[in-house]
């Protein structure tokens, strides 16, 4: 019997590739790219016009390439497509944070 091991959540994190909290946040907002050009059933040459790049990267994100498209860039793509985007800060779990003054 094989052992199983449970995963962190974030696959990036476990395969101990760099960067593995920016790679997860860019997966799940290149999910909702693909997920708003399905819904609004845009072809990927409609979606590259409204995205302002070519079809070949309408395809190379819907195949979910990473690779090529920055967090910022990705964000974008978003409001293009009619999403208002929220950031929220909060601090991090299970971290004690303590200010000391001088």
């Amino acid at each position: 019997m094989d052992e199983v091991i449970q995963g962190s959540g974030n696959v990036f994190s476990d395969l101990s590739l760099p960067d593995a909290d920016i790679l997860l946040v860019k997966a799940e907002i290149l999910s909702r790219i693909s997920d708003m050009i399905e819904v609004r059933k845009l072809t990927q040459a409609q979606a590259a016009q409204i995205l302002g790049i070519d079809q070949p990267k309408v395809s190379a994100l819907v195949r979910g390439k990473l690779s090529g498209f920055t967090l910022d860039r990705l964000l974008r793509f978003l409001n293009n497509l009619d999403v208002d985007v929220e950031i929220r800060l909060t601090p991090a779990k299970d971290k004690a944070h303590t200010i000391v003054a001088a």
